[in-house]
């Protein structure tokens, strides 16, 4: 297989770009999709090539775009409707929400509603409170959706394809962090990459390119303690591993499983990792309280207890809104020194 660079904006426009090729029911609607390539360029080109009735910017009103997205999965068509930040989701919470998930149930199978909502999720680099929320913590816990975190510009298109090709509504979770991954300059995380899984697809692969969800990728395997992670804090995980093989006194070698997806879980796949090491740190860019480590943690719990040598530890965002100020927000984020912390304290190595 040839090998190439494609960053993790490009990842997502290529399996957009493939999936409307495919399906003429697919389109992509939000603001500044069109005319202005996208607000952070994930569009960049898309309206030259399918027009504006496919490629259609929006007011500024999620509660309308939204709503007339779910109308139009209802009546046939594929959706996938971009938020500029999850943030501003929050004014189509009934759309999205207390409707999307439910309308196959409460009519009787009558209609589906297979639309894609995407957007850039968390703290986004000194954006201030009202514009870095991390929402799985909230969306993951409403039955009849689906959520993808993808972490590398591979997972960005091949779970993006997935989510597309999907009969249910799928939340689409990216971060704006990430949108260049991929570009030359980046870490080089290839010694951790077992038979090329964290490479970009290849020149060979096809537009039929596909990652299921509900399955998790062992991305460093290991034998002395578990992180468990999503989306951007996949990278702080990685790190950690890195500095704690390295670290004096023999090193701890963990695991580090990128779930990729939270609705479905592949929590088959963590509590197995767990019986192997016996140790367990769950990282989550969620407020601790209700948050996404917590379902985790709480279903080793049930799945795996006899099995633990130490209780589950959570790294989560500080329980604080997020700070503006770079290093404020940079600490209030789970990042590599809270995980080594966690990862030491958990197997009685702090």
């Amino acid at each position: 297989m040839s090998e190439r660079k494609i960053q993790y904006r490009e990842a997502l426009r290529e399996a957009m770009t493939e999936e409307m090729l495919r399906d003429e029911r697919i389109f992509l609607m939000g603001e500044e999709v069109a005319e202005y390539n996208g607000a952070y360029k994930v569009s960049q080109g898309m309206l030259e090539q399918f027009g504006p009735r496919r490629i259609v910017d929006s007011p500024i009103s999620e509660t309308g775009f939204a709503g007339l997205g779910i109308g139009a999965a209802m009546y046939g068509l594929r959706p996938i409707i971009e938020f500029m930040s999850w943030s501003f989701c929050l004014v189509a919470a009934d759309q999205i929400i207390n409707n999307a998930p439910k309308i196959l149930y409460m009519s009787g199978g009558q209609f589906g509603v297979p639309i894609v909502f995407r957007g850039n999720n968390g703290a986004g680099g000194q954006l201030g409170s009202t514009h870095s929320w991390s929402v799985e913590s909230m969306f993951s816990s409403v039955p009849g959706l689906k959520l993808a975190v993808p972490s590398t510009p591979r997972d960005a298109k091949g779970l993006l394809k997935t989510a597309i090709r999907d009969d249910d509504p799928v939340f689409y979770l990216e971060s704006e962090r990430m949108l260049g991954m991929g570009a030359r300059g980046d870490k080089d995380f290839s010694p951790y990459l077992s038979g090329g899984r964290w490479a970009p697809p290849s020149a060979e692969e096809d537009d039929d390119f596909t990652i299921p969800f509900g399955q998790a990728n062992v991305i460093n395997p290991g034998n002395d303690c578990t992180i468990v992670a999503a989306g951007r804090p996949v990278h702080f995980a990685l790190e950690a591993a890195e500095a704690l093989a390295e670290s004096s006194g023999g090193g701890i070698d963990c695991e580090v499983i990128d779930v990729r997806t939270y609705r479905p879980l592949d929590i088959d796949t963590i509590v197995a990792s767990v019986k192997k090491t016996s140790y367990c740190v769950v990282v989550d860019q969620s407020w601790p309280f209700a948050s996404v480590a917590s379902e985790v943690a709480a279903q080793i719990y049930e799945r795996a207890f006899d099995y633990l040598d130490n209780h589950v530890v959570r790294v989560n965002n500080d329980d604080v809104p997020p700070p503006y100020a770079r290093g404020l927000e940079q600490e209030m984020l789970p990042n590599t020194r809270k995980i080594t912390e966690a990862v030491r304290q958990v197997t009685y190595n702090a």
